[in-house]
């Protein structure tokens, strides 16, 4: 990259994707060999396959991706593979209860890793809205967790949704 603010798109046939010893990424961009690569979402929750910065094992951008689906199949599923693993989010299934206690809002929450507590100061700052439905709910610890689309939970979850939004 020339200038610090390039923004360098790579081409979907001239890069490659696959696992390394132990699990690591690695993969072949523009030519050259790389023995572990780090990806990152430019905008993890608008466009979670989009626009995915690959970068050397030092931090350095190498490119863009601009959709992982363009690639070959291989290579597509093992950047969806890595940023699952990047951005862990569990999704809510069910929404048990939301209290507001002593100036903090409790949700108790089952997702598909089971049942789990946030706690929240206030709702404005700590839910996101990305759009289609979509909810990312944080709490005061910096657990996350993720209603994929609120209008398919069951009617009882919907019913505590959307008495506190």
């Amino acid at each position: 990259m020339n200038d610090t603010y390039d923004i360098h798109i790579l081409e979907p046939e001239i890069v490659y994707f696959s696992r390394g010893t132990g699990g690591v990424l690695k993969g072949v961009v523009e030519g050259k060999l790389y023995e572990e690569l780090i990806v990152f979402r430019a905008f993890p929750f608008l466009y979670p396959t989009q626009y995915i910065s690959i970068r050397d094992s030092k931090g350095e951008e190498l490119g863009i991706i601009q959709d992982i689906w363009q690639l070959d199949e291989e290579s597509g599923k093992e950047l969806e593979r890595e940023l699952q693993f990047r951005y862990f989010l569990p999704r809510v299934t069910r929404i048990e209860s939301v209290k507001n206690k002593t100036d903090l809002w409790i949700w108790e929450l089952q997702t598909g890793l089971g049942r789990t507590r946030l706690s929240m100061p206030n709702l404005h700052e700590y839910m996101l809205f990305p759009g289609g439905g979509r909810i990312i709910l944080r709490d005061v610890s910096g657990k996350r967790c993720e209603i994929e689309d609120w209008r398919t939970l069951d009617s009882h979850s919907r019913m505590q949704l959307t008495d506190v939004i």
